[in-house]
């Protein structure tokens, strides 16, 4: 039954374009012989015999091009191009047999004017054929939308007429019970403005953005602006919360090329779309040089970061990927969606803590890792700021295991994953990472593995990070809180971090420690802000702001580089640049390694001052009484 609808659906478009060759081709003649108001008998004849065979070359052709598997009730721009070029070939096939074939079974060649109207006139009914299949289907939706209009459906202001916001108004026509249906456009340019797209008007700029959603009662606002700077998104945010309309955006150009209509997918707008970058380019070669075919071993891989490295690591084609993790959940449901998305990728994982150094040298035992991301470490700064001993031994203590692990197995390269809170820190946090950093740089002049350091700041969407705790408090209502109305941090999102980090380790010599251009800084009470509006309410109205003063081991502002580490110089990357490795005292910091073993978790005091000496830019809180006793009495 399937089969017998196939041949019918293929055969009526087949008929149809043997009708448009003929009446074409018939045409053309009409119109060559029309000032002689009669066509001559031989030409008639010849006509006659020679238009079936001309007519099952051009729809032979034309199967060629793919006429016959192609959706015709979604031809744009590339089915134009391929009725073009289809019906063009076809004809020329046809012309040529007019001269070559048809004379010698004793038809007259056609005039050439013949063949050159034929062509025409043949394009324009193939054409028109196929192209009224989309336009019934455009005039069915529109009284679709129209019946909807007068219920249910949702209006639609777009904000954007460029390629993309043409692109969406296209595909709103096409699928108006879906994405709703649209009113009216607004654009910055001033040359478009009383212009229309697809029959859709632009009435004005971005500052009418309020008027023009009460004037078409719109429903919803959609962002057709992917590429606009982040200070033109926050402005046109600002705008858009006047209204009570929705608001969404779509992804950009380059992800819709291939949509299909109604296959276009929007979204929520997101705090990332404020605050985010032009998309991140990677040299792959560079990448594929080092990880392709290699063991790799990720520590902390079912983190926020561990198991990014671990989803972006694995289109490069590793040997395997070793996926370390103390955590069994997160681990095993990484391990599940990369075996899901990459057959062949070879992945295990191993449970187990760096801090264990015996089970950490039966891990390089026995998989032999030629690279290694240590990722595995306490990060969340308030808590280690009253368990600094734990702190220490994680941090410090196991990534000292890593390192000697590399050493000693031989390890090709291995990537430290740093925080710009090591500089100048003023968190215990902060100061263990400092330390590691030192580590990475003592060890790489006495080994003969590569070790790097990578230096970025917050993470938007990590574990424990605000985004998260902000989403949370609004949804109860709030208030949302904020340590501090002129705290700023940088930020950058989960994806673009883990990319950068593997690209630096590609371009790791030893010793480096890279610095991520993170951008320019956010305050966080803007930040606050705009998730609020974003989530349709209003600051300090819906939503209050309250301000709870700087937590333990905080600071206002965070900084990429010591004042000792100088400028940063410029890597091949743009956004990847290397600090100046500062010079230190190798045996002192070997005794204070030590000193610092010997008393995390047994005499915090002690243990804190070991740390200062170790990081004389460290500015804790050790100094403070309160906080002393409470560090005596938690190991």
């Amino acid at each position: 039954m399937n089969q017998k609808k196939k041949i019918r659906g293929l055969a009526v478009p087949v008929v149809l374009d043997a009708v448009g060759v003929f009446i074409g081709y018939f045409l053309a003649f009409v119109f060559r012989f029309l000032p002689d108001r009669s066509i001559p008998d031989d030409y008639v004849a010849s006509f006659r015999g020679s238009i079936p065979w001309m007519t099952l070359i051009c729809v032979a052709v034309f199967a060629l091009f793919r006429f016959y598997s192609t959706m015709w009730e979604f031809a744009g721009l590339d089915e134009l191009l391929q009725i073009f070029y289809g019906t063009t070939a076809a004809c020329l096939a046809a012309t040529v047999a007019g001269f070559a074939l048809f004379p010698a079974m004793g038809f007259r060649r056609f005039p050439i004017p013949v063949y050159v109207m034929g062509w025409v006139l043949t394009l324009f009914f193939v054409g028109a054929a196929r192209f009224a299949v989309r336009f019934s289907r455009s005039v069915k939706n529109r009284q679709t939308a129209e019946g909807q209009n007068r219920g249910k459906s949702k209006r639609v202001l777009v904000v954007g007429a460029g390629e993309t916001g043409s692109l969406v108004i296209r595909q709103m026509k096409d699928a108006p019970q879906t994405l709703g249906v649209p009113v009216a456009a607004i654009d910055d340019d001033r040359k478009k403005r009383g212009t229309r797209i697809h029959g859709v008007k632009v009435v004005g700029g971005s500052e009418s953005i309020p008027q023009a959603a009460a004037r078409f009662r719109a429903d919803e606002i959609l962002l057709a602006v992917p590429t606009a700077r982040r200070s033109d998104k926050l402005r046109i945010i600002d705008l858009c919360a006047r209204t009570d309309c929705r608001l969404k955006t779509v992804p950009a150009l380059s992800e819709m090329l291939n949509s299909s209509a109604g296959s276009l997918r929007t979204r929520n707008v997101d705090i990332r779309d404020l605050l985010g970058r032009d998309e991140v380019r990677l040299n792959t070669e560079e990448i594929s040089g080092y990880l392709k075919g290699r063991t790799i071993l990720v520590t902390g891989g079912g983190g926020t970061i561990g198991s990014e490295l671990c989803r972006q690591i694995a289109p490069y084609g590793p040997g395997k990927l070793v996926i370390l993790e103390i955590y069994e959940n997160n681990a095993y449901l990484l391990q599940t969606e990369l075996k899901r998305r990459f057959p062949n990728l070879d992945v295990e994982v191993v449970i187990g803590s760096v801090r264990d150094r015996a089970r950490m040298e039966n891990v390089f035992a026995s998989y032999r890792p030629d690279v290694v991301f240590h990722a595995a470490a306490h990060k969340h700064v308030p808590l280690m700021e009253f368990s600094p001993g734990e702190a220490v031994k994680n941090n410090v203590f196991g990534t000292l295991n890593i390192v000697q692990m590399c050493d000693c197995f031989h390890v090709g390269r291995m990537v430290l994953i740093s925080t710009d809170k090591a500089v100048n820190p003023t968190s215990v946090m902060g100061a263990t990472k400092r330390i590691c950093e030192l580590m990475i740089q003592y060890y790489n002049r006495h080994s003969g593995t590569d070790f790097v350091a990578v230096r970025f700041g917050n993470v938007l969407g990590s574990s424990g990070s605000v985004i998260p705790i902000f989403r949370q408090q609004i949804e109860e209502g709030g208030p949302v809180t904020v340590t501090d109305p002129n705290i700023v941090r940088y930020f950058m999102t989960i994806p673009e971090a883990a990319q950068l980090v593997i690209q630096a380790g590609g371009m790791a010599k030893g010793g480096e420690i890279f610095v991520l251009d993170m951008g320019e800084p956010v305050r966080i009470a803007d930040l606050a802000r705009n998730l609020i509006r974003l989530s349709g309410y209003e600051p300090d109205v819906d939503i209050a702001i309250r301000y709870t003063g700087l937590r333990p081991g905080e600071k206002l502002y965070e900084e990429p580089l010591l004042s000792c580490e100088g400028t940063c110089e410029k890597t091949a990357h743009e956004l990847i640049f290397v600090g100046s490795p500062i010079p230190f005292d190798e045996g002192e910091f070997r005794k204070d390694l030590h000193a610092l073993r010997e008393t995390a978790g047994v005499d915090n005091v002690k243990m804190m001052e070991v740390i200062h000496h170790l990081v004389p830019t460290y500015t804790g809180h050790a100094e403070k009484s309160d906080l002393l006793a409470k560090r005596r009495a938690v190991n």
